[in-house]
């Protein structure tokens, strides 16, 4: 709420279109989680959840994945609106969507798992392989993308690339450096494991010198970015010193290549510093400059407070652990992965299938229908055409 009240104060939604989805359909959720817990999902309320104590562990509910009214609804909904802004990416409608809802990515096939119950990123990313042979997947949330990285391990169409804390207990336990995939998918995910407290200067100059040979050599029709807000400095549950705009100049650099781009929001803990950053990464897929002093007709204006400012100062809290000797050796594990890669996989791609398009049945009924009448009538018009022909050849 406070994110859409800055993008409407700065007036950002003048510059974009704003899309109204449809929640995501039982079947689409199921193109990657498993049936047995999708069902658990629709089913399981605050009021029956005594029913339902016995499947808690098999699906992990409990801690950081509580069950609460509404559950299954909230998921359709943010599932609903990552598949739409793939389905804009796909049509050319749009060169970059945005959902900042979405970006759920510890979500398992069969289990929830911090925070997350249904993985948009997973559902839209399927989507998009329909459509595009390769798919590059950045996470810059503080924690590890699991669910992502897990969903997509044995495969060469999607190429994982996470950067994150990561000290084999901090959570969710994974994403070493020799992480790499498996099977078909070896060397396609990239981890970058990071210590506490890295600063602007270290975490950019590192970003921008891994996704630059990680483009060339996977070369992907398309981009899904993961801005997790919690990387942040003075995050309650982050420990990284970042400022908002060295978090928007990943979000630049991407965006800078020009491949379609489907941008998700994630974690975030400190409500006041999430927002402000959203609406400023909102402005740089804009290619919008923004005053630093927030609107004054921003409602809920006081959440700002002390400062006011779309920056604020959130570097310093932390020791920087991440001596220049270590993160040029996180570096040099990542890109050695790449020389691996005997160019970019290629994959027969089929005729887009109808449904690409995301319609309900009744709309696909509609355009079925139209199209026999188009075709009908492009028959009478043949047929007309040789009746004039023929009459001419007999008047002859």
């Amino acid at each position: 709420m406070l994110t859409d009240h800055l993008v409407l104060s700065y007036g950002l939604h003048e510059r974009m279109d704003l899309y109204k989805p449809r929640r995501a359909t039982k079947d689409e959720i199921l193109s990657f989680h498993a049936d047995e817990y999708v069902d658990f999902l629709q089913r399981v309320t605050p009021d029956n959840i005594k029913e339902f104590t016995n499947v808690f562990s098999k699906f992990n509910i409990g801690d950081d994945c509580p069950i609460f009214d509404g559950l299954y609804d909230y998921s359709t909904i943010y599932a609903g609106a990552s598949l739409d802004a793939s389905r804009k990416l796909i049509s050319g409608q749009s060169d970059i969507a945005i959902n900042w809802s979405g970006g759920l990515h510890h979500a398992k096939k069969f289990e929830a798992s911090g925070f997350c119950y249904v993985n948009d990123i997973v559902l839209s990313i399927l989507n998009l392989l329909r459509y595009h042979a390769r798919v590059l997947y950045i996470d810059i949330d503080v924690h590890h993308g699991d669910g992502v990285q897990e969903a997509f391990y044995a495969s060469d169409r999607v190429m994982t690339l996470s950067l994150h804390k990561y000290n084999g207990e901090y959570f969710p336990g994974t994403g070493n450096y020799d992480e790499i995939g498996a099977g078909n998918g070896k060397h396609y995910s990239l981890n970058v494991p990071l210590q506490d407290g890295i600063d602007d200067e270290s975490y950019i100059r590192l970003f921008k010198s891994i996704l630059e040979p990680v483009l060339t050599a996977f070369q992907p029709g398309a981009i899904v970015l993961q801005c997790g807000a919690d990387s942040l400095g003075c995050d309650r549950l982050g420990c990284f010193n970042l400022n908002t705009k060295a978090h928007g100049e990943c979000v630049r650099f991407t965006r800078s290549f020009g491949i379609p781009l489907l941008v998700l929001g994630g974690g975030g803990y400190t409500p006041r510093n999430v927002s402000r950053l959203w609406a400023y990464e909102t402005s740089i897929c804009l290619d919008v400059e923004l005053d630093s002093r927030l609107p004054q007709s921003l409602p809920m204006i006081k959440y700002f407070a002390p400062d006011y400012n779309l920056h604020p100062n959130l570097s310093g809290k932390l020791e920087n652990k991440n001596t220049r000797k270590y993160l040029e050796s996180v570096k040099t594990q990542v890109l050695e992965q790449l020389r691996f890669l005997n160019g970019a996989p290629s994959v027969q791609m089929q005729i887009i299938p109808p449904d690409i398009e995301g319609h309900d049945d009744e709309t696909d009924r509609a355009i079925a229908d139209k199209h026999e009448d188009d075709n009908k009538d492009e028959m009478d018009m043949d047929l007309n055409l040789k009746d004039e022909k023929r009459k001419g050849e007999l008047s002859v």
